[in-house]
Protein backbone atom coordinates (compact mmCIF):
# COMPACT_ATOMS: atom_id res chain seq x y z
CA UNK A 1 0.00 0.00 0.00
CA UNK A 2 1.65 3.20 -1.11
CA UNK A 3 1.59 6.46 0.84
CA UNK A 4 -0.97 8.08 -1.46
CA UNK A 5 -3.46 5.24 -1.04
CA UNK A 6 -2.88 5.16 2.70
CA UNK A 7 -3.67 8.85 3.04
CA UNK A 8 -6.76 8.38 0.89
CA UNK A 9 -7.93 5.58 3.17
CA UNK A 10 -7.29 7.66 6.27
CA UNK A 11 -9.15 10.66 4.83
CA UNK A 12 -12.11 8.48 3.91
CA UNK A 13 -12.11 6.88 7.36
CA UNK A 14 -12.15 10.30 9.02
CA UNK A 15 -15.02 11.47 6.80
CA UNK A 16 -17.05 8.42 7.75
CA UNK A 17 -16.16 8.93 11.41
CA UNK A 18 -17.46 12.51 11.36
CA UNK A 19 -20.85 11.46 9.92
CA UNK A 20 -21.88 8.32 11.85
CA UNK A 21 -25.26 6.66 11.39
CA UNK A 22 -26.82 3.88 13.47
CA UNK A 23 -28.00 0.56 12.07
CA UNK A 24 -30.61 0.73 9.30
CA UNK A 25 -30.22 4.51 9.00
CA UNK A 26 -26.90 4.64 7.08
CA UNK A 27 -28.09 6.59 4.02
CA UNK A 28 -25.31 9.23 3.99
CA UNK A 29 -22.64 6.60 4.69
CA UNK A 30 -23.77 4.31 1.89
CA UNK A 31 -24.02 7.18 -0.60
CA UNK A 32 -20.60 8.56 0.36
CA UNK A 33 -18.91 5.18 -0.08
CA UNK A 34 -20.60 4.63 -3.44
CA UNK A 35 -19.50 8.09 -4.59
CA UNK A 36 -15.94 7.36 -3.45
CA UNK A 37 -15.78 4.18 -5.53
CA UNK A 38 -17.28 5.88 -8.58
CA UNK A 39 -14.77 8.72 -8.26
CA UNK A 40 -11.69 6.53 -7.81
CA UNK A 41 -12.50 3.37 -9.81
CA UNK A 42 -14.33 2.18 -12.91
CA UNK A 43 -15.83 -0.77 -11.08
CA UNK A 44 -19.47 -1.74 -11.45
CA UNK A 45 -21.30 -0.48 -8.35
CA UNK A 46 -24.62 -2.18 -7.56
CA UNK A 47 -27.12 -0.52 -5.21
CA UNK A 48 -29.15 -3.06 -3.20
CA UNK A 49 -31.15 -0.64 -1.09
CA UNK A 50 -29.74 -0.58 2.43
CA UNK A 51 -26.40 -1.99 1.20
CA UNK A 52 -24.35 -2.20 -1.97
CA UNK A 53 -21.46 -3.97 -3.61
CA UNK A 54 -18.86 -3.29 -6.26
CA UNK A 55 -17.39 -5.95 -8.51
CA UNK A 56 -14.11 -6.46 -10.38
CA UNK A 57 -14.52 -8.94 -13.24
CA UNK A 58 -11.67 -11.41 -13.59
CA UNK A 59 -11.24 -14.24 -16.06
CA UNK A 60 -13.60 -17.14 -16.64
CA UNK A 61 -11.09 -19.52 -15.04
CA UNK A 62 -10.73 -17.47 -11.86
CA UNK A 63 -12.55 -17.90 -8.57
CA UNK A 64 -15.31 -15.67 -7.24
CA UNK A 65 -14.24 -14.15 -3.91
CA UNK A 66 -16.16 -11.70 -1.73
CA UNK A 67 -14.80 -9.31 0.88
CA UNK A 68 -17.17 -7.65 3.32
CA UNK A 69 -17.03 -4.52 5.47
CA UNK A 70 -19.71 -3.12 7.80
CA UNK A 71 -20.49 0.61 7.98
CA UNK A 72 -22.98 1.27 10.81
CA UNK A 73 -22.18 3.25 13.96
CA UNK A 74 -23.41 3.12 17.55
CA UNK A 75 -25.78 5.22 19.70
CA UNK A 76 -22.88 6.37 21.90
CA UNK A 77 -21.62 9.89 22.60
CA UNK A 78 -18.09 10.74 21.50
CA UNK A 79 -16.31 12.23 24.52
CA UNK A 80 -12.78 12.51 23.10
CA UNK A 81 -11.59 15.51 21.10
CA UNK A 82 -10.75 14.59 17.51
CA UNK A 83 -10.31 16.88 14.50
CA UNK A 84 -12.64 14.49 12.66
CA UNK A 85 -14.95 13.87 15.65
CA UNK A 86 -18.59 12.90 15.32
CA UNK A 87 -20.87 15.71 14.17
CA UNK A 88 -23.96 13.77 15.24
CA UNK A 89 -24.92 14.08 18.93
CA UNK A 90 -25.31 10.71 20.62
CA UNK A 91 -23.91 8.71 17.67
CA UNK A 92 -20.32 7.70 16.95
CA UNK A 93 -18.11 5.06 15.36
CA UNK A 94 -17.09 3.20 18.53
CA UNK A 95 -16.60 -0.21 16.93
CA UNK A 96 -14.34 0.77 14.05
CA UNK A 97 -16.68 0.12 11.15
CA UNK A 98 -15.46 3.38 9.61
CA UNK A 99 -12.01 1.78 9.39
CA UNK A 100 -13.33 -1.48 7.97
CA UNK A 101 -15.17 0.32 5.16
CA UNK A 102 -12.25 2.62 4.36
CA UNK A 103 -10.01 -0.45 4.09
CA UNK A 104 -12.38 -2.20 1.70
CA UNK A 105 -12.87 0.88 -0.48
CA UNK A 106 -9.14 1.43 -1.04
CA UNK A 107 -8.66 -2.32 -1.47
CA UNK A 108 -11.13 -2.10 -4.37
CA UNK A 109 -8.95 0.61 -5.92
CA UNK A 110 -5.82 -1.51 -5.61
CA UNK A 111 -7.47 -4.61 -7.07
CA UNK A 112 -8.59 -2.67 -10.12
CA UNK A 113 -5.17 -1.09 -10.61
CA UNK A 114 -3.10 -4.26 -10.09
CA UNK A 115 -5.52 -6.84 -11.48
CA UNK A 116 -6.25 -10.48 -10.66
CA UNK A 117 -7.68 -13.41 -12.57
CA UNK A 118 -10.37 -13.75 -9.88
CA UNK A 119 -13.70 -11.96 -9.83
CA UNK A 120 -13.82 -9.91 -6.63
CA UNK A 121 -16.96 -8.66 -4.88
CA UNK A 122 -16.61 -5.78 -2.43
CA UNK A 123 -19.63 -5.97 -0.12
CA UNK A 124 -20.49 -2.90 1.97
CA UNK A 125 -22.94 -3.96 4.66
CA UNK A 126 -25.38 -2.07 6.85
CA UNK A 127 -26.71 -2.97 10.31
CA UNK A 128 -24.08 -5.32 11.69
CA UNK A 129 -24.74 -4.13 15.24
CA UNK A 130 -28.32 -5.40 15.20
CA UNK A 131 -27.65 -8.58 13.24
CA UNK A 132 -29.91 -7.48 10.36
CA UNK A 133 -27.35 -6.64 7.71
CA UNK A 134 -25.48 -9.83 6.86
CA UNK A 135 -28.73 -11.80 6.72
CA UNK A 136 -29.81 -9.55 3.85
CA UNK A 137 -26.42 -9.28 2.13
CA UNK A 138 -25.61 -13.00 2.25
CA UNK A 139 -28.08 -13.68 -0.58
CA UNK A 140 -25.32 -12.39 -2.89
CA UNK A 141 -23.31 -15.53 -2.12
CA UNK A 142 -26.01 -17.71 -3.67
CA UNK A 143 -27.01 -15.29 -6.42
CA UNK A 144 -23.46 -14.96 -7.76
CA UNK A 145 -22.15 -18.42 -6.90
CA UNK A 146 -19.34 -16.98 -4.77
CA UNK A 147 -16.62 -19.48 -3.82
CA UNK A 148 -15.06 -17.77 -0.79
CA UNK A 149 -15.82 -14.86 1.53
CA UNK A 150 -13.60 -12.92 3.96
CA UNK A 151 -13.84 -10.07 6.43
CA UNK A 152 -11.96 -8.58 9.35
CA UNK A 153 -12.45 -6.66 12.58
CA UNK A 154 -10.08 -4.56 14.62
CA UNK A 155 -9.20 -6.02 18.05
CA UNK A 156 -8.30 -3.63 20.90
CA UNK A 157 -5.79 -5.02 23.39
CA UNK A 158 -4.02 -7.26 20.89
CA UNK A 159 -0.60 -6.19 19.54
CA UNK A 160 -0.90 -3.54 16.85
CA UNK A 161 -0.96 -5.10 13.39
CA UNK A 162 -1.06 -8.71 14.60
CA UNK A 163 -3.50 -10.95 12.72
CA UNK A 164 -5.65 -13.15 14.97
CA UNK A 165 -7.23 -16.31 13.59
CA UNK A 166 -9.07 -19.42 14.75
CA UNK A 167 -10.35 -22.52 13.03
CA UNK A 168 -14.02 -23.34 13.48
CA UNK A 169 -16.16 -21.20 15.75
CA UNK A 170 -14.65 -17.71 15.85
CA UNK A 171 -17.47 -15.97 17.74
CA UNK A 172 -20.50 -17.00 19.77
CA UNK A 173 -24.14 -16.90 18.71
CA UNK A 174 -26.42 -14.53 20.61
CA UNK A 175 -29.95 -13.14 20.70
CA UNK A 176 -32.04 -10.74 22.73
CA UNK A 177 -35.01 -12.22 24.64
CA UNK A 178 -37.75 -10.14 26.27
CA UNK A 179 -40.04 -11.88 28.77
CA UNK A 180 -43.36 -10.05 29.23
CA UNK A 181 -45.69 -10.65 32.19
CA UNK A 182 -49.19 -9.24 32.68
CA UNK A 183 -51.16 -9.50 35.92
CA UNK A 184 -53.96 -7.53 37.59
CA UNK A 185 -53.50 -4.11 39.26
CA UNK A 186 -54.66 -3.31 42.76
CA UNK A 187 -54.28 -0.59 45.35
CA UNK A 188 -50.83 -0.67 46.93
CA UNK A 189 -52.46 -1.01 50.34
CA UNK A 190 -54.12 -4.27 49.32
CA UNK A 191 -51.69 -6.04 46.94
CA UNK A 192 -53.16 -9.44 47.70
CA UNK A 193 -56.19 -8.88 45.50
CA UNK A 194 -54.00 -8.07 42.50
CA UNK A 195 -51.46 -10.09 40.55
CA UNK A 196 -48.04 -8.48 40.63
CA UNK A 197 -45.29 -9.93 38.37
CA UNK A 198 -42.45 -8.73 40.61
CA UNK A 199 -42.00 -12.02 42.47
CA UNK A 200 -42.02 -14.09 39.29
CA UNK A 201 -39.40 -11.86 37.67
CA UNK A 202 -37.29 -11.82 40.84
CA UNK A 203 -37.34 -15.61 41.01
CA UNK A 204 -36.30 -15.90 37.37
CA UNK A 205 -33.33 -13.58 37.93
CA UNK A 206 -32.30 -15.58 41.00
CA UNK A 207 -32.58 -18.84 39.07
CA UNK A 208 -30.55 -17.74 36.04
CA UNK A 209 -27.10 -18.95 37.22
CA UNK A 210 -28.53 -22.45 37.61
CA UNK A 211 -29.87 -22.42 34.06
CA UNK A 212 -26.47 -22.08 32.37
CA UNK A 213 -24.11 -24.17 34.47
CA UNK A 214 -21.07 -25.12 32.43
CA UNK A 215 -21.47 -28.83 33.08
CA UNK A 216 -24.93 -28.84 31.46
CA UNK A 217 -23.82 -27.63 28.03
CA UNK A 218 -21.29 -28.16 25.29
CA UNK A 219 -19.17 -25.02 25.17
CA UNK A 220 -19.92 -21.63 26.63
CA UNK A 221 -23.48 -20.51 27.34
CA UNK A 222 -24.43 -17.31 29.12
CA UNK A 223 -27.53 -15.33 30.07
CA UNK A 224 -27.06 -11.65 30.92
CA UNK A 225 -29.79 -9.42 32.37
CA UNK A 226 -29.81 -6.15 30.43
CA UNK A 227 -33.09 -4.51 31.52
CA UNK A 228 -35.90 -4.93 34.04
CA UNK A 229 -39.07 -2.88 34.26
CA UNK A 230 -41.94 -3.58 36.66
CA UNK A 231 -45.02 -1.36 36.96
CA UNK A 232 -45.14 2.41 36.75
CA UNK A 233 -44.03 5.20 39.07
CA UNK A 234 -47.35 5.26 40.92
CA UNK A 235 -46.91 4.66 44.65
CA UNK A 236 -50.59 3.98 45.20
CA UNK A 237 -50.80 1.11 42.72
CA UNK A 238 -49.36 -2.39 42.90
CA UNK A 239 -47.61 -3.29 39.66
CA UNK A 240 -49.48 -5.39 37.11
CA UNK A 241 -47.02 -5.49 34.21
CA UNK A 242 -43.35 -6.29 33.91
CA UNK A 243 -40.67 -7.18 31.41
CA UNK A 244 -37.30 -8.86 31.86
CA UNK A 245 -34.82 -8.47 29.01
CA UNK A 246 -31.80 -10.72 28.70
CA UNK A 247 -29.08 -11.51 26.18
CA UNK A 248 -28.58 -15.21 25.51
CA UNK A 249 -25.19 -16.31 24.22
CA UNK A 250 -23.77 -19.65 23.18
CA UNK A 251 -20.68 -21.10 21.57
CA UNK A 252 -23.07 -23.31 19.60
CA UNK A 253 -26.48 -22.23 18.33
CA UNK A 254 -28.16 -25.45 19.46
CA UNK A 255 -26.88 -24.98 23.00
CA UNK A 256 -28.16 -21.40 23.08
CA UNK A 257 -31.52 -22.75 21.90
CA UNK A 258 -31.51 -25.22 24.82
CA UNK A 259 -30.91 -22.37 27.26
CA UNK A 260 -33.73 -20.38 25.66
CA UNK A 261 -36.08 -23.35 26.00
CA UNK A 262 -35.22 -23.81 29.69
CA UNK A 263 -35.75 -20.12 30.43
CA UNK A 264 -39.02 -20.10 28.52
CA UNK A 265 -40.29 -23.12 30.48
CA UNK A 266 -39.33 -21.52 33.79
CA UNK A 267 -41.17 -18.33 32.85
CA UNK A 268 -44.30 -20.24 31.81
CA UNK A 269 -44.28 -22.18 35.07
CA UNK A 270 -43.92 -19.10 37.26
CA UNK A 271 -46.54 -17.21 35.26
CA UNK A 272 -48.97 -20.04 35.92
CA UNK A 273 -48.07 -20.14 39.62
CA UNK A 274 -48.73 -16.39 40.05
CA UNK A 275 -51.74 -16.20 37.72
CA UNK A 276 -49.98 -14.11 35.10
CA UNK A 277 -50.10 -13.96 31.32
CA UNK A 278 -46.72 -14.52 29.69
CA UNK A 279 -45.14 -14.26 26.26
CA UNK A 280 -41.61 -13.82 24.90
CA UNK A 281 -40.22 -11.76 22.04
CA UNK A 282 -36.83 -12.09 20.34
CA UNK A 283 -34.50 -9.72 18.49
CA UNK A 284 -30.87 -9.12 17.42
CA UNK A 285 -30.22 -12.74 16.46
CA UNK A 286 -26.60 -13.55 15.57
CA UNK A 287 -25.57 -16.95 14.27
CA UNK A 288 -22.32 -18.49 15.46
CA UNK A 289 -19.48 -17.15 13.31
CA UNK A 290 -17.87 -20.26 11.82
CA UNK A 291 -14.54 -20.23 9.96
CA UNK A 292 -13.61 -22.88 7.41
CA UNK A 293 -10.26 -24.53 8.12
CA UNK A 294 -8.81 -24.22 4.62
CA UNK A 295 -9.73 -20.52 4.47
CA UNK A 296 -8.04 -19.85 7.82
CA UNK A 297 -4.95 -21.70 6.59
CA UNK A 298 -4.77 -19.38 3.57
CA UNK A 299 -4.66 -16.40 5.95
CA UNK A 300 -1.87 -18.05 7.97
CA UNK A 301 0.18 -18.72 4.84
CA UNK A 302 -0.25 -15.17 3.53
CA UNK A 303 0.83 -13.73 6.89
CA UNK A 304 3.87 -16.02 6.96
CA UNK A 305 4.88 -14.91 3.47
CA UNK A 306 4.42 -11.22 4.35
CA UNK A 307 6.02 -11.65 7.80
CA UNK A 308 2.86 -10.45 9.56
CA UNK A 309 2.71 -11.83 13.13
CA UNK A 310 -0.17 -14.21 13.83
CA UNK A 311 -1.93 -15.15 17.05
CA UNK A 312 -4.52 -17.87 17.60
CA UNK A 313 -7.67 -17.51 19.70
CA UNK A 314 -7.85 -20.49 22.04
CA UNK A 315 -11.61 -20.06 22.49
CA UNK A 316 -14.38 -18.35 20.52
CA UNK A 317 -14.90 -14.69 21.31
CA UNK A 318 -17.97 -14.07 23.45
CA UNK A 319 -19.00 -11.05 21.40
CA UNK A 320 -21.14 -11.81 18.36
CA UNK A 321 -20.75 -10.84 14.71
CA UNK A 322 -23.23 -11.44 11.90
CA UNK A 323 -20.56 -12.48 9.38
CA UNK A 324 -21.61 -16.05 10.15
CA UNK A 325 -24.51 -15.65 7.69
CA UNK A 326 -21.95 -15.54 4.88
CA UNK A 327 -19.90 -18.57 5.95
CA UNK A 328 -23.06 -20.65 6.31
CA UNK A 329 -23.44 -20.30 2.54
CA UNK A 330 -19.85 -20.75 1.30
CA UNK A 331 -16.27 -21.24 2.43
CA UNK A 332 -14.53 -18.36 4.12
CA UNK A 333 -13.06 -16.91 7.27
CA UNK A 334 -13.18 -13.90 9.56
CA UNK A 335 -10.05 -12.61 11.23
CA UNK A 336 -9.03 -9.83 13.61
CA UNK A 337 -6.23 -7.31 13.34
CA UNK A 338 -4.72 -6.13 16.62
CA UNK A 339 -5.57 -2.50 17.39
CA UNK A 340 -2.92 -2.12 20.08
CA UNK A 341 -3.34 -0.19 23.29
CA UNK A 342 -6.72 1.45 22.65
CA UNK A 343 -9.84 1.31 24.78
CA UNK A 344 -12.40 -1.41 24.18
CA UNK A 345 -15.12 -1.33 21.54
CA UNK A 346 -18.39 0.37 22.46
CA UNK A 347 -16.71 2.77 24.89
CA UNK A 348 -16.85 6.55 24.59
CA UNK A 349 -13.07 6.93 24.23
CA UNK A 350 -12.47 4.29 21.52
CA UNK A 351 -11.15 5.28 18.09
CA UNK A 352 -10.06 3.02 15.23
CA UNK A 353 -6.25 3.06 14.72
CA UNK A 354 -5.50 4.04 11.12
CA UNK A 355 -2.13 2.26 11.32
CA UNK A 356 -3.74 -1.18 10.92
CA UNK A 357 -5.33 -0.44 7.54
CA UNK A 358 -2.22 -1.54 5.56
CA UNK A 359 -2.11 -4.88 7.42
CA UNK A 360 -5.73 -5.74 6.70
CA UNK A 361 -5.39 -4.61 3.10
CA UNK A 362 -2.24 -6.72 2.60
CA UNK A 363 -4.05 -9.85 3.80
CA UNK A 364 -7.02 -9.07 1.54
CA UNK A 365 -4.69 -8.65 -1.45
CA UNK A 366 -3.07 -12.00 -0.71
CA UNK A 367 -6.46 -13.72 -0.51
CA UNK A 368 -7.54 -12.12 -3.79
CA UNK A 369 -4.30 -13.18 -5.56
CA UNK A 370 -3.69 -9.60 -6.63
CA UNK A 371 -0.83 -9.45 -9.13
Amino acid sequence: MNAEHYQLAVSLRHELHAHPEVSNQESWTKTHLMEFLRAHTHLEVVDRGAWFYAVYRGTASGRKIAFRADFDALPIDETISLPYGSQVPGVSHKCGHDGHSATLAVFAMEVEQAGTENTIYFVFQHAEETGDGAKECAVLITEEGIDEVYGYHNEPGSPLGTVIVKNGNFQCASEGMSLFFTGVPSHASDPGIGRNPAQAIARIISALPGLYRAEDYEGLVLCTVVHVEIGKIAFGTSASEGVLRVTLRGQHEQEMARLQHRLDNLAYGLASEYGLEYHAEFCDYFQENLNHDESVEKIRQICARLKIPVEEFAHPKRGSEDFGYFTKRTKGAYFNVGAGDVTAHHTTTYDFPDEIIPTALAVFKGLADVK
